[in-house]
């Protein structure tokens, strides 16, 4: 059973990440931490940081400029815009009609989606559904972040882990046989404490005393978050499997977010993966929520990983807690 009424696939990717490294090395002066540590922990030994004046709507504009030039299409043809991000520029106008803007897509519809970690695939998945139903044709999704002005530089347990960066894909109509297969998106919001960035809502206003207790920064409770993604991970790609009505076996290339090794390894065990069909480039950027899966996904398809034919599964979990996965056939 096909998901969707069309063959609705990516035919465009695209990724960009600032070029100021951050070692391990370099927080070992920053805060209480090692190098060793942190590896053996999470899989992470490095991560980009966005300069000052960069925004996460330019970064995005760099990684769609490249998916469209992939895809072939200019910024006239694009219907809709879905910019997956929890680092807007600012909270209005969107992030989405910011790079409308950038890009000159006049015919798009534009509008930002919150979904953490996950937005992307979540992003993937609405993008499918509006081609899928006939509405719009073109649609750019886009994960971009600057996490690196969510985090706390004096919380040795999270500024380890995030980094800044950007990726884009053009969805489209693909020929028959192709493209999105099975689908699962899924929330557990009981779970939403367990990462957050309590002040800068209407609940507990931005203020000096605010951002002076770490209010505006991201907290995190690793143990619950480790747990229900290890749990997660490899259950939302089997969801999908079986909605694509496909076996195990059949699945060809994994790109899952990149948030921790040990989260990864879980899930390829799970899913029954030897890890040269599973994408990593974790320790290269550390988790860069919804830009993650699709900074991954661009790599892996410049880097030929994988050819048309072949089952690729995505999957991405986070704060909500939200999970989504999804299973095409790459065209």
């Amino acid at each position: 059973m096909t998901m969707m009424n069309k063959p609705v696939g990516i035919i465009g990717t695209g990724s960009f990440l600032p070029d100021n490294v951050v070692t391990n090395f370099d927080l070992e002066k920053m805060v209480d931490t090692n190098d060793q540590w942190i590896r053996e922990r999470t899989g992470i030994e490095e991560r980009r940081i966005a300069p000052e004046g960069m925004n996460t709507s330019y970064m995005a504009t760099e990684a769609a400029k490249k998916a469209m030039q992939m895809a072939n299409v200019s910024a006239e043809d694009i219907d809709m815009i879905i910019f997956a991000t929890l680092t807007p520029d600012m909270i209005i106008p969107s992030a989405a009609c910011v790079l409308q803007a950038n890009l000159g897509a006049k015919n798009a519809a534009a509008y930002d989606l919150q979904a953490a970690c996950s937005g992307f695939v979540y992003g993937l998945i609405t993008a499918a559904s509006y081609i899928g139903s006939g509405i719009y044709k073109k649609v750019l999704v886009v994960g971009a972040e600057i996490l690196s002005r969510r985090v706390n530089w004096n919380d040795r347990g999270t500024c380890i882990l995030f980094g800044d960066g950007a990726g884009a894909a053009v969805v489209s109509e693909v020929p028959e046989g192709y493209g999105i297969k099975g689908i699962d998106m899924g929330a557990d919001g009981t779970g939403g404490s367990a990462l957050c960035i309590p002040a800068g809502g209407t609940a507990v206003v931005a203020n000096d005393q605010r951002v002076e207790e770490g209010l505006t920064f991201i907290h995190m409770d690793g143990p619950e978050v480790y747990k229900f993604a290890v749990k997660t991970m490899g259950r939302t790609v089997l969801k999908s499997l079986e909605r694509a009505d496909m076996e195990l076996n059949e699945l060809d290339y994994f790109i899952p977010h990149q948030a921790n090794i040990r989260i990864i390894d879980s899930a390829a065990k799970r899913l029954h993966l030897p890890m040269e069909k599973v994408f990593v480039n974790l320790h290269k950027y550390g988790n860069t929520s919804a830009a993650s899966v699709a900074i991954a996904l661009d790599e892996a398809n410049r880097e030929g990983r994988f050819k048309r034919g072949d089952n690729v599964a995505f999957a991405g979990f986070g704060a909500g807690l939200t999970w989504a996965s999804l299973v095409l056939k790459w065209y």
